[in-house]
């Protein structure tokens, strides 16, 4: 299965949990064996049904819901499934690993913020980011003052390569600035 991901479902999922479960086997042995202690023989089969209800109302939780309300009007969600949590993590690791790193910004969040320019401008303006990058410029920097702005989003601006080098750079150069990232997703919003 090289090349393929698994889905998330599947058995491979739990194997980075298994501090945890074992955590939680351990800390439910430990409560059955204190009752053992205090209450006789039947306090283990209560902790251990207190334990399986618990671990029911928590897998209940974690599976997929079947109707995902629409986000908007507009927007459609058939067929799609609500982020997991695994995926909130992702993503936000990716966004502080893009204001660490330039070639974490190039690899991860730059293409995602291209596809919302050109999403947004071709929804709102009717302009093609690709075909028109000049006019894109001109409508995200709006008066010059968000000039800065278009460095971090121009199609035309080549990524470093992985364990390379951009134009004499080191790979190790800072990512987008918090800032800066705040202040392109403020001036996308307004698009």
């Amino acid at each position: 299965m090289t090349g393929r991901r698994r889905p998330a479902g599947s058995a491979d999922g739990w194997r980075g949990a298994i501090p945890e479960i074992i955590i939680a086997v351990l800390a439910v042995v430990a409560a059955g064996a204190a009752g053992y202690a205090l209450a006789g023989p039947a306090a283990p089969g209560a902790v251990a049904v207190g334990a399986a209800v618990i671990i029911l109302i928590g897998l209940r939780g974690l599976l997929p819901t079947r109707e995902v309300p629409a986000l908007t009007g507009q927007e459609s969600t058939v067929g799609r499934h609500p982020a997991s949590f695994d995926g909130f993590w992702r993503k936000r690791a990716g966004l502080a690993d893009a204001t660490k790193s330039l070639m974490a910004y190039d690899a991860g969040l730059r293409p995602t913020l291209q596809h919302l320019l050109a999403a947004r401008l071709a929804e709102r303006h009717g302009v093609s980011l690709r075909d028109d990058p000049e006019l894109a410029r001109r409508l995200l920097c709006g008066d010059g003052r968000d000039e800065g702005l278009w460095y971090w989003v121009d199609p035309a601006q080549p990524a470093i390569p992985p364990g390379g080098q951009q134009g004499g750079k080191p790979d190790g150069q800072p990512g987008i600035p918090p800032r800066t990232l705040a202040r392109l997703i403020d001036r996308l919003e307004r698009l």
